[in-house]
Order: C-alpha cells, then structure tokens, then sequence
C-alpha cells in the first residue's frame, strides 16, 4: 500500500487500489525470483497477516550508510532476520506508526520465548534531509537497537524496486525548497538470514499477527540437519 505523505506527484503515483492488485499479480504471477529457497512453498494457510512469498526473493547487492555512518549492504543484512520499511523522518504518521509497530512486533517475539530474534530496520528515501545521525537519533528513540539506513537515489531506486516497494518526492524538493514530503509504500517487508525477500506485511498492520507470522516463517525456513 503506498501512504500519502503529502501532496507531491500524487498524480504520477499508481492509485492504492490499483497498486494492491498489481502487487497480488506480482507473487500470483512468480514476479519474484523463483530460483531459490526451500523445495516447498510457505504455509500460506497459517499466515494471519502477512503475504508469504513463493520462494524467497534473492536481491541484490547494494551501498547505503547506517546510522552510525558506516558502510551498509546486503551483507549486513545476513545472519539474522530483518523486517524493513522505508520512510523519512518528516513522516507525520505511518512512519512512526510503522516503528510502534517494530516496538510492539519486537516484544512479541521477545515474550514468545522461542526461535530467533529479528532486526529492524528503517530505510529512509529522504537522504537530503536525513543524515546518519539524524536518523540514528530517530530509530533510536524508538529502539537502541534498530537500524537505520540511507544513501543515493540510484542505490534506494535500484533496492526499493527489488523490495515491491515504490517512493516519490513531491515538486518542492525538486525546486530546492527544503518543505517538502515523500510519497511512499506503508508495507512491512521481512527477509530472512540469507537476506532474500520471504513475506510482504500490508498496511494497517497487527503487530500480534505479525509475531505470529513470524514465528510460522522462521519454522518454516529453519536449517535443516547438517
């Protein structure tokens, strides 16, 4: 689902309803890589809330800088199960509803007391405004621990597209004025230890249901023996 952030290129966005379906045509039609993964497809049936995919999307490498200003690629991403959503810190509301959601979703596991833990992550499309320490500063307020990543246009297109996800800057910035807002998808996206896109999390989100999707995910893809 993309969120209005404000009134920018509303017109050049693809309306939410539309987007909706395309992304159904999308995982129906295999639009995700389809060449890796586990020889059996998720357990769509125990899903309550989030969309699995086929098999898992492999993405591909990429540069971003962290909120500590160090190098961030996809290699940062492997060994722990990561959920992602993109945003800028200016974001009036899903932004910070998506990170409550992270707050909340991150609990659940904790107090499930079984499987992995899983990292967080907020990847803003708003570098011009959103430096590393700025937006160190934001997720931490939520977290100590979420991560925060951001980079240039060429890196979050290139990534953001791999993810299903899709963002525009309104005229403003485009002017030079520094008031601007950022249409963006609201979706929750989760990938697992090898960094491969495996579930899609729609907008409104229930942050029990996604812990329990969670939980059937990380069954689902547990390493087997040897």
């Amino acid at each position: 689902m993309t969120h209005k952030s404000g009134g920018g290129l509303r017109r050049l966005l693809i309306p939410v309803g539309i987007l909706a379906v395309a992304a159904g045509i999308w995982l129906g039609m295999g639009y995700f890589d389809l060449g890796s993964g586990t020889a059996t497809a998720p357990p769509v049936e125990k899903m309550q809330a989030g969309t699995p995919l086929p098999r898992p999307k492999v993405l591909s490498p990429f540069s971003l800088t962290d909120q500590d200003a160090r190098p961030f690629g996809l290699d940062d991403l492997k060994g722990r199960w990561t959920f992602v959503s993109i945003g800028f810190i200016s974001c009036g509301h899903i932004c910070p509803t998506n990170m409550a959601t992270y707050q909340a979703v991150d609990r659940a596991i904790d107090a499930a007391h079984r499987g992995p833990a899983a990292d967080f992550l907020f990847l803003s499309v708003d570098p011009e405004r959103d430096s590393p320490e700025q937006l160190g500063q934001y997720v931490r307020q939520f977290n100590p621990d979420f991560l925060g990543a951001t980079g240039g246009h060429d890196q979050l297109q290139a990534l953001t597209r791999e993810l299903g996800v899709m963002y525009a800057r309104s005229a403003e910035q485009k002017t030079g004025g520094a008031n601007y807002m950022v249409d963006h998808s609201a979706s929750i996206l989760l990938l697992d230890p090898q960094a491969r896109l495996v579930a899609v999390f729609s907008w409104p989100h229930d942050s029990a249901k996604m812990a329990a999707d969670f939980a059937v995910m990380t069954d689902h893809y547990r390493p087997g023996p040897g």
